[in-house]
């Protein structure tokens, strides 16, 4: 095993695996020498996916056999120069060329990535977002930010989706939301939309308080916090402070706040709006009805009446779909409008996502998540009834810190979720929630899954007619 781990080293598999590397930490030199010293066997890296081959790729795949092939002709050459001369020393240094060439390019490729980021990628970007602060400034549109930990791409979603019934929106694409991304979204712009929702990803400290520089929006939504991108926040608390400077933006005018949110409540102050399950933006919840095949509810505010009928799932789902269809009555939508607009709500991919597998239902979902959402989704499992109840997790990724106490507490929300049987996909979390499960006298069936992709790929197999099965998370390779 070890000899065919270091002949992978030379073989044309090995320039493509390095090249995955780097597409899969987005061309971030950091992230990428990280990855790169804590692999054991290279052969495994491309485990659940498969480079894309991207311009970018193909240039950094040509550059990388190039590079690796030249060291190891200058070996070859030197080493027949070391028999021809009987010079010892240059068949040391010939050995230490060859010996040496994988693992020198796969630091070398990155210096271009460097430069590049520094001298065009960076400036040009500039540019960009300079020229898209002019376009948000113009834009007559009114503008909703939505900031948080979790939540955003699906109340963007919700929001395209029902204020569409009555406005001309535009809104940032799938989960785009940096600032090279509203950039691009600036660009496409008409210039007549009614209506522009732009999503906040939160990177590092300072991020959400240029978004909001940039694209100057009127009304703010903050979805939730929970740990995430602790690896550059490394507080929750720095975390919080930049979210809610969307908050400070603002002036504290127009900030709607997800109540339900526990880490939220340290940052809340009184001219915030909260929405909940209970109340949103001054509108009474009542008649909560919850099942596979979604939810329904009503909304009512003085003598004003919503019946709200949604295909989405989960309790935690009622306060964001009731904000969306308050802020569409302020905006100037008539009830049946609201009402046909959020039966039209779909999930977002991979977000709670229900279908039929033979005769079992499946909830997909995987998009990456973090401990709120994953508890969402356990209190969804423990209140629909099934024959068996399945959950399949790997756990999270980017906790930082918080890793053990967040995977513990993980542990303790599945044993008192009532599922009957779990699979843990093995990887350096799983003895942390196994930890949590115990403590709390977990009574089902568990199951360590050390092939991941192997198991989803026959997870008909697994399940059984009357199934419930919820599958939460998912674990790039970058954090194998």
């Amino acid at each position: 095993m070890i000899i065919r781990r270091f002949i992978y080293f030379f073989s044309p598999g090995f320039a493509k695996t390095i090249v995955y590397m780097l597409q899969s930490t987005e061309y971030q030199v950091g992230p990428y020498l990280r990855w790169f010293w804590r692999v054991n066997d290279f052969m495994k890296v491309m485990y659940r996916r498969q480079l894309t081959m991207t311009k970018a790729a193909r240039g950094l795949l040509l550059v990388l056999r190039t590079g690796i092939t030249t060291q190891l002709l200058v070996a070859l050459v030197l080493a027949g120069l070391s028999i021809k001369d009987q010079n010892f020393m240059f068949a040391l240094i010939a050995f230490a060329i060859l010996i040496s060439a994988p693992v020198v390019w796969a630091h070398l490729i990155a210096l271009p990535l460097f430069i590049g980021r520094w001298l065009i990628v960076k400036p040009l970007s500039s540019r960009k977002v300079n020229h898209s602060a002019k376009v948000f400034q113009n834009h007559p549109g009114t503008k909703i930010a939505i900031a948080g930990s979790y939540g955003k791409t699906t109340m963007k979603e919700m929001l395209l989706t029902v204020l569409s019934e009555g406005k001309k929106v535009a809104a940032t694409e799938a989960n785009k939301n940096v600032a090279t991304s509203h950039a691009e979204f600036a660009r496409k712009l008409e210039g007549n939309e009614e209506i522009l929702i732009i999503e906040y990803g939160e990177g590092a400290p300072g991020d959400v308080a240029k978004f909001a520089r940039v694209t100057r929006p009127n009304i703010g939504v903050i979805t939730g916090l929970a740990p995430a991108h602790l690896d550059k926040y490394k507080t929750l608390q720095r975390a919080g402070e930049d979210i809610f400077s969307l908050a400070e933006y603002l002036s504290g005018k127009s900030v709607y706040v997800n109540a339900e949110s526990e880490e939220l409540k340290p940052f809340l102050k009184k001219d915030y709006i909260l929405y909940s399950s209970s109340e949103a933006a001054g509108w009474k919840i009542s008649n909560p009805k919850i099942s596979i095949a979604g939810l329904s509810f009503t909304m009512s505010r003085g003598n004003k009446k919503l019946s709200i009928k949604a295909p989405v799932l989960g309790k935690h789902q009622i306060g964001p779909i009731a904000l969306v269809c308050a802020l569409a009555f302020d905006i100037g939508l008539s009830s049946s409008q609201i009402e046909t607009g959020a039966a039209n709500i779909t999930p977002f991919e991979h977000r709670m996502q229900a279908y039929q597998l033979g005769a079992a239902w499946v909830i997909d979902d995987t998009y990456n998540g973090n401990i709120n959402g994953l508890k969402a989704g356990l209190e969804l499992l423990s209140k629909l009834t099934a024959k068996r109840k399945i959950y399949i997790t790997p756990g999270l990724v980017d906790q930082g810190p918080e890793n053990k106490n967040v995977h513990n507490k993980l542990g303790g929300l599945i044993a008192k979720s009532g599922a009957d049987e779990v699979v843990l996909m093995k990887n350096s979390v799983t003895d942390y929630i196994t930890s949590g499960m115990e403590q709390a006298n977990f009574k089902g069936k568990l199951k360590i899954e050390d092939d991941p992709l192997a198991f989803y790929s026959n997870l008909d197999q697994f399940v059984a007619a009357g199934d419930l099965v919820l599958m939460q998370n998912d674990w790039t390779d970058n954090y194998n």
